[in-house]
């Protein structure tokens, strides 16, 4: 058996569309999650015609995910940080306010759909930074990052619930760990940005995390928490985040770069971070303040 879940945002999921679907499909009793928002059925297999209709409703504002039914709430969230739990790509932002922004930011978007190296993108970006006042890093987290709609809900409900939470990103520890303990994760990982009399000396600590690392994190925190991969829903939008995506019981593509998504069964593109609660079968009712 398959489970099909619908979400969209607030609103944009008619039921109409839900149960012509689920007929279509010879679904199973259609079980509302939100009203308007989001709703699952359960089907005997993969149907043929799957990716077309994700395609389809992906026009009307839609997402369409299909998993193993069963039980399916995680024990472990494994998040990436920069454009998954807050809006921004720290380092564009930092470069922004040293004015390379948009050099910097164009590496950024082809790092991240795979198109170069992300360990000597990092490496490129980060000396473009050297000079800046250490000072800078406060200013930016209070004045230009933002949480991604949704995460307050998805880790409040989680951790209700026994989960493990764990933010692993690509970007830096000085807004990792704000953004963390801000959310309530258990735990986080990022590069380190190098200083020296307080300023930035245009270098990242060695070895970089990029995508291997994220794949080791979730093998040595689930190892020592006594977890298999299969009890991690893991999150990410970029070419790094796709062993972990890969390796995870559930991976999510949120929001993510065209490569990523080919690659990734997962995609939402039109729900918020709730559509992570909406995958393990949580109703909005069960969300946690």
């Amino acid at each position: 058996m398959q489970v099909v879940t619908l979400i969209a945002a607030p609103g944009g999921l008619s039921p109409d569309t839900a149960d012509s679907l689920r007929a279509r499909w010879q679904g199973g009793p259609l079980r509302w999650l939100a009203p308007g928002e989001a709703a699952e059925f359960e089907v005997e297999a993969e149907p043929a015609d799957l990716w077309e209709t994700w395609e389809a409703l992906q026009g009307q504002g839609t997402d369409l995910l299909l998993q193993p039914a069963g039980p399916r709430a995680k024990r472990m969230l494994l998040a990436d940080m920069d454009s998954t739990m807050i809006r921004q790509e720290c380092i564009d932002e930092l470069a922004a306010v040293a004015g390379v922004g948009p050099h910097v930011a164009a590496i950024t978007a082809r790092a991240m759909n795979g198109e170069i190296d992300f360990e000597s993108a990092l490496r490129e970006r980060v000396a473009l930074l050297r000079g800046l006042p250490e000072s800078v890093i406060d200013d930016v987290l209070r004045d230009r990052i933002t949480l991604m709609p949704g995460g307050p809900a998805l880790l409040a409900t989680m951790k209700a619930h026994g989960a493990h939470a764990v933010l692993v990103s690509g970007g830096f520890l000085s807004f990792a760990h704000k953004v963390a303990r801000t959310l309530g994760f258990d735990e986080a990982r990022a590069n380190t940005l190098l200083s020296e009399n307080g300023h930035l000396t245009g270098h990242v600590a060695e070895p970089i995390l990029g995508r291997e690392a994220k794949v080791q994190a979730l093998q040595e925190i689930t190892a020592r928490l006594g977890l298999a991969p299969q009890d991690v829903l893991a999150v990410g939008d970029g070419a790094n985040d796709l062993g972990m995506l890969r390796l995870a019981g559930a991976g999510v593509a949120l929001h993510a770069k065209p490569a990523v998504q080919q690659e990734c069964r997962l995609r939402v593109n039109h729900g918020d971070l709730t559509a992570l609660l909406y995958l393990q079968g949580y109703a909005r009712d069960d969300f946690a303040a």
